[in-house]
């Protein structure tokens, strides 16, 4: 291996995402160099200069060459570009299998992990691939106040990071990487990540977890990392004093319209219907933070476009209103009414897309947003997919619930459902073993 490049990670205090791109380097056994921007205006300047005008963190580079925030190093990652440019030396690139697994596990979210735990005190040895998002959707979340058994509330990070560390203590491995795609026409199957890593597992528990959706409107592409994204807890602090927007209904946006009431001016929600998919608990904290002034909801409203540029960051926005809600579907309605806002962020709450591609072609079946289909029902087998030997857990599944608890009671399931596919591959091939030996 050639010396390793000098690696500088900007940081801030709560960046969920700045805990993962430090995970991934720890994972690969990459020493780097940290620079927290909270509360230091002339670090946090050096940084956007550095990162040609970009205001959100992580911010990566590897010797000066800037290589961007969360997304871009994940994408480097999943094709194995990242590891070429910290002159790492894999095993990946060809089709030779590098080992194979009784167990593999997809994703590290809260689904994963559990399964992870429960699988490992099995005896399972269950390799865990860490996926495009370590963690998943609970490392955004700065305060988990209804996993049971702590009353104080804890961070979703910390949360995962103790369960990660309970998984390795009963013999369950980590890896980075992503899945791309998995070979369900033989057994054992032959699971292929991103970087061209090639395993064999007899069992495989989906637990990929969702990504945060965008809306494809005008300025978006352009706009990401400059006043528009999607983790308020991430990018918020960059923008204190302005205006911010958030788009969504449901209870990551009132979590994050929440949260930003500690920087902005005034946080702006913004929801094309008239109810909210919120549960009441967060309704309730929102309705407060409106009766003090720090957040105005805009109901029977959508964002069309995102106006700004690299250089100034986001300048104002185009929004439309109709007094019977989803006014993008009644844009020839004369009583739609189209305007613009000024805010100087804009942070997007819309929902997950379940990240299942990697499935496509194996004979699991999935409904038509993606979510992966399982037996359900009552007693075993609940996670079992259409292919045995294949099970589902978590938001990968779960488009109803979503929550932390109902992710981790999916995990141990799944687990167990895997358990007792493999302890039956198991006594299939004892009996073989005993046929054959009675036949010499």
């Amino acid at each position: 291996m050639s010396e390793q490049p000098r690696v500088e990670i900007y940081t801030k205090e709560a960046c969920p995402y700045c805990e993962k791109a430090k995970a991934l380097f720890d994972e690969k056994g990459v020493e780097y160099e940290t620079y927290n921007v909270t509360g230091d205006d002339a670090l946090f300047e050096e940084m956007v200069e550095r990162a040609e005008g970009r205001r959100t963190a992580p911010e990566v580079f590897i010797d000066d060459e800037l290589i961007g925030g969360w997304d871009e190093t994940s994408a480097l990652n999943e094709t194995g570009a990242l590891d070429e440019k910290l002159g790492l030396v894999t095993d990946g690139g060809t089709d030779e299998v590098v080992e194979h697994r009784r167990l593999i596990i997809a994703g590290t979210g809260i689904a994963g992990l559990t399964a992870a735990i429960y699988a490992a005190r099995s005896n399972n040895e269950p390799l865990v691939i860490e996926g495009d998002e370590p963690g998943g959707q609970l490392t955004l979340t700065t305060d988990v106040a209804n996993y049971p058994g702590f009353p104080d509330g804890i961070d979703g990070t910390e949360l995962v990071n103790n369960m990660k560390e309970q998984a390795r203590q009963f013999g369950a491995e980590t890896r980075n990487g992503v899945v791309d795609s998995v070979d369900a026409s033989d057994r054992p199957f032959r699971v292929e990540l991103t970087n061209g890593d090639v395993y064999t597992a007899d069992a495989i528990i989906a637990a990929s977890g969702a990504s945060a959706r965008t809306l494809g409107i005008p300025g978006e592409d352009e706009l990401m990392g400059y006043g528009l994204s999607t983790c308020a807890t991430c990018d918020g602090a960059f923008f204190r004093g302005e205006d911010m927007l958030v788009v969504g209904g449901g209870d990551a946006a009132m979590e994050e319209a929440t949260f930003l009431t500690k920087f902005a001016d005034t946080v702006y929600l913004v929801h094309r219907r008239e109810g909210f998919r919120a549960e009441d608990y967060w309704i309730d904290r929102v309705r407060e933070q409106v009766e003090n002034d720090d957040i105005e909801i805009m109901k029977n409203t959508e964002l069309v476009e995102i106006r700004g540029s690299q250089e100034d960051g986001v300048d104002h926005v185009t929004l439309v209103e109709h007094p019977e809600g989803h006014p993008t579907d009644k844009l020839e309605d004369p009583a739609t009414e189209e305007f613009d806002f000024d805010v100087g962020a804009v942070f997007f709450a819309i929902g997950h897309t379940p990240n299942t591609d990697y499935l496509e072609g194996t004979g699991v079946e999935t409904d038509d947003e993606g979510y992966l289909k399982t037996a359900g029902g009552e007693g075993g087998g609940q996670t079992e997919t259409a292919v045995p030997g294949i099970f589902g857990a978590g938001d990968v599944v779960d488009y109803h619930y979503q929550q932390a608890v109902t992710a981790a009671g999916m995990g141990s399931k799944a687990a167990i459902d895997a358990d007792e596919y493999l302890e039956e591959l198991d006594r299939e091939a004892a009996s073989e073993v005993e046929a054959a030996a009675a036949d010499d």
